[in-house]
């Protein structure tokens, strides 16, 4: 995996609160672990991202973002090609008083607000008009959170990237006991302490998280069923229905985005190529 520092470019100030930077950047890529002064809304236009941060860990979907607030560490890894394109949003005009991580569902006024603000012939006067109307439309949007804990001991850690790695891997905590070298109690008892829940919970949110974006992208609910571990599809649609009170289908009916960016962000893509 190749390890890339943040992209520079100019940060937030009062007079423009929001300014962003964008990239292409191929899967298996990752943007170390660091901070900013400001905050960030972590997102991607096209392609499915993996963002690290506050002892968490979310797949990012396009249609949704991250919010990161001003001084917490976190660490983006492209899971396929993506474009990336993060707001940096000024510390004083952060949107959700002092939350440290939110995630918010990208509307397509918003998607297309991103797209117009990654022009690179926009004049800074627009720019901050544009900014002010992301701005409140962030403010405004839902949240649907399928957030992923993450642990500190380093045994439990191995497990869980490893399972977070390969989300339908079906071996037991026994297994897993063995090969990070500990007893299958003390990782129970892990699960209990660190992340508040049991394993089989906490795979069972790992493999919510990524059916995120397999659904979000049309695949048949049976193979995302198949890769993910499930014995069969209405085995996968209990358990979303159990997590979340309605089928996967019902879930994601208004949050399809076009299989294609904008023009804007095609645009854009093309000059920052």
């Amino acid at each position: 995996m190749q390890t890339l520092r943040p992209m520079p470019g100019p940060g937030p100030t009062l007079q423009q609160p929001v300014t962003i930077t964008a990239r292409n950047l191929d899967a298996d890529t990752s943007i170390g672990a660091h901070s900013h002064p400001w905050g960030q809304l972590t997102y991607a236009v096209n392609g499915v991202i993996r963002v690290n941060a506050n002892n968490s860990s979310w797949i990012v979907p396009p249609q949704r973002a991250i919010w990161i607030a001003p001084g917490i560490d976190h660490e983006v890894t492209m899971l396929e090609p993506a474009y990336l394109s993060p707001l940096r949003i000024h510390a004083e005009r952060e949107p959700f008083n002092g939350e440290k991580c939110r995630v918010v569902e990208v509307s397509g006024l918003l998607r297309e607000l991103i797209a117009a603000m990654g022009d690179p012939q926009l004049p800074p006067q627009r720019a901050a008009l544009i900014g002010e109307l992301v701005l409140d439309e962030l403010a405004r949007a839902p949240t649907r959170p399928i957030r992923v804990p993450l642990p500190q001991d380093k045994r439990l850690k191995t497990l869980c990237e490893a399972l977070i790695g390969s989300p339908g891997a079906t071996q037991t905590l026994e297994h897993w006991s063995r090969e990070v070298g500990a007893s299958e109690r003390t990782l129970a008892r892990l699960f209990e302490k660190e992340l508040g829940m049991t394993f089989g919970q906490w795979r069972q949110q790992v493999r919510l998280a990524h059916a995120a974006p397999m659904i979000a992208r049309g695949m048949p609910l049976w193979q995302v069923a198949q890769q993910l571990g499930y014995a069969s599809q209405s085995a996968f649609t209990a358990m979303f229905r159990k997590t979340f009170g309605s089928t996967p289908s019902a879930f994601f009916a208004d949050q399809q985005a076009p299989d294609q960016p904008s023009a804007f962000s095609k645009a854009a893509a093309v000059r920052r190529s």
